[in-house]
């Protein structure tokens, strides 16, 4: 499997009483298919995966299955603080016929390099599926490296992509340079551009919710079109709302994303808490601009 194109870690709805709203969640995806997204990730950091309970996580993952079907790829996160954890879910991810897993390391740990490649090849063997790794240590507390890279792709042919979200454009570099075989996926918003000039064919983004074509845009740009002048102007309309979802608010922001494209996506779990009125009002101009932006740039075609 090569990962080429957008892939969404959808946002999961949910109802007045704080449940998980399967009937707004269906809805989502059928937007993201609707759009054109690449690939559809259950249970990112986007999705909340953090505040489920392992039942929910199951459920959620089954049924997005019945509604996707084989009509765009299903990606399964499986992160969670054990690797016995993690392991039911990648176990989960092959009894649906999920087309891979996204794997990362466990936070809190702060495994060495060579625990963490165990953790991650324990979570392979459950799945037997293709792999994208998912390196986020502002998030996890450790960032992959070259020890790890080497265990992992020696010991398994699964690790074929990896979301890189550490932000730091020599990890880039040591990817693109040294470990050629794992393909690079966008997973920090504002370098998407310097991604693409590196070799990188899919971006990971979560504003892809509510603005996938835009999205899109980019990619297309970039990667089909070759065309990174293009690419560099439709990069700067995206960047404004880049800086938004960094203020400090970015699953609250995906979902008033969403709410404002006319999805339901009700709030957020605890501790989150909902976007304030002054701050809807700022993504709501923010979002006006980018989609004129970005329709004068491609013309309308995205």
């Amino acid at each position: 499997m090569n990962f080429e194109g957008i892939y969404t870690p959808a946002i999961t709805p949910l109802r007045a009483d704080g449940a998980i709203d399967n009937a707004a969640f269906s809805q989502v995806l059928e937007h993201l298919i609707d759009a054109g997204v690449h690939g559809i990730i259950i249970a990112g950091s986007t999705g909340e995966y953090y505040a489920h309970s392992t039942q929910e996580r199951l459920d959620l993952a089954r049924y997005a299955k019945e509604v996707i079907g084989s009509r765009t790829q299903l990606i399964i996160g499986t992160g969670a603080v054990r690797t016995e954890e993690s392991v039911e879910y990648a176990k989960l991810a092959k009894a649906i016929k999920a087309d891979a897993i996204l794997v990362g390391t466990p936070p809190y740990a702060l495994p060495t390099e060579a625990e963490n490649a165990a953790h991650a090849l324990a979570i392979d063997a459950a799945a037997g599926l293709p792999v994208m790794l998912y390196n986020y240590p502002g998030r996890m507390g450790m960032s992959m490296g070259r020890e790890f890279f080497r265990i992992v792709t020696q010991a398994s042919k699964n690790f074929v992509a990896i979301k890189e979200s550490s932000g730091q454009t020599g990890q880039l570099h040591m990817l693109a340079c040294e470990f050629p075989q794992i393909g690079l996926s966008c997973g920090w918003d504002d370098q998407a551009l310097e991604f693409f000039a590196w070799g990188a064919r899919s971006w990971v983004c979560a504003g892809s919710n509510f603005i996938p074509r835009e999205h899109i845009a980019l990619y297309q740009a970039c990667v089909v079109e070759k065309d990174f002048d293009k690419g560099r102007r439709i990069m700067a309309a995206l960047m404004p709302l880049m800086d938004f979802l960094e203020g400090g608010k970015f699953v609250q922001a995906i979902k008033h994303g969403c709410e404002l494209i006319g999805l339901q996506a009700g709030g957020v779990r605890a501790p989150l808490q909902g976007l304030n009125d002054e701050e809807k009002q700022g993504l709501q101009a923010v979002l006006n601009q980018l989609q004129r932006d970005v329709a004068a740039i491609t013309g309308g075609q995205q």
